[in-house]
C-alpha cells in the first residue's frame, strides 16, 4: 500500500524518505558543501578563485553536454549521474552550473566579508536545509512552499554561526541568516543556488553599512 501524506493543522507530515533517495541527497550536498573553499582560495589569490569558479562551471556544462550526447567523461559523467534527482535523470544537470554561478557572482558583486558570508550561506545554509530536511524533516507548513521547519531552522543556524564567525556582527549574522532562510524556503529549485547567495550578500553589506 503506498504510503500517504498526513495533514495536521495545515502542516504536512511526510514519511521517511526511501535509503537510495537519501544516499543520493547527501552525496549532493557533499558536493555543494566544497563551493566552501572558493573562499579560502579567494583570500589567498581573488583572480585565481574567480576563474577557477568560472572556468570549472563552463568545464561541467561543456561535460554534462557530452553526457547528454552519449560521450561520457570519465568520473564526472558517474558522479553527476549518481547525484542527480530523479525529476533532472533525464536532462541537464543544472545544480553544479548555478552553484559556481551564485559562488562567483558574490565574489565579483560584493566585497570580501560580505561575499564570504554569502558563499558560506549557500554552501552550509543551504546544504544542511536540505540534509536536515530530507533526513529529519517532518512538519512542513504551507508558508514553507513544501520545505521542512527542520531544514529552515538548520539553515538559519548555519548561516548565522558562519557570519558571526566572519563578521562577529549580530546585525550582518541576523541579517544573512534570516535572508538565507527566507531564500532557501521559496520554490526557485537549482536556482536558489544564484539567489541565495545574492540576497544575503546584500543584506549583509546593508546591514555592515548601518
Amino acid at each position: 500500500m503506498a504510503l500517504k501524506k498526513t495533514v495536521v493543522n495545515s502542516t504536512i507530515l511526510n514519511p521517511a524518505p526511501a535509503a537510495a533517495e537519501l544516499k543520493t541527497e547527501a552525496l549532493r550536498k557533499s558536493i555543494h558543501f566544497l563551493i566552501a573553499f572558493s573562499v579560502p582560495l579567494a583570500a589567498i589569490s581573488y583572480p585565481f578563485a574567480v576563474f577557477a569558479l568560472g572556468f570549472g562551471t563552463l568545464g561541467y556544462a561543456a561535460m554534462e553536454r557530452l553526457r547528454l550526447s552519449g560521450i561520457q567523461v570519465p568520473l564526472v559523467s558517474e558522479l553527476t549521474r549518481r547525484a542527480c534527482r530523479a525529476r533532472n535523470s533525464q536532462g541537464f544537470v543544472l545544480g553544479p552550473v548555478t552553484l559556481g554561478l551564485g559562488a562567483l557572482l558574490a565574489l565579483l558583486l560584493f566585497p570580501f566579508p560580505a561575499a564570504s558570508i554569502a558563499i558560506f550561506a549557500l554552501a552550509f545554509g543551504d546544504g544542511l536545509a536540505s540534509l536536515i530536511g530530507k533526513f529529519y524533516g517532518k512538519r512542513r507548513p504551507a508558508f514553507l512552499f513544501g520545505k521542512s521547519i527542520e531544514g529552515s531552522a538548520a539553515c538559519f543556524i548555519a548561516s548565522f554561526t558562519a557570519a558571526w564567525l566572519v563578521s562577529r556582527s549580530p546585525a550582518a549574522s541576523l541579517a544573512a541568516a534570516f535572508t538565507a532562510a527566507a531564500v532557501e524556503a521559496l520554490p526557485l529549485e537549482d536556482y536558489d543556488n544564484i539567489a541565495l547567495p545574492l540576497a544575503v550578500g546584500l543584506a549583509v553589506q546593508l546591514a555592515m553599512a548601518m
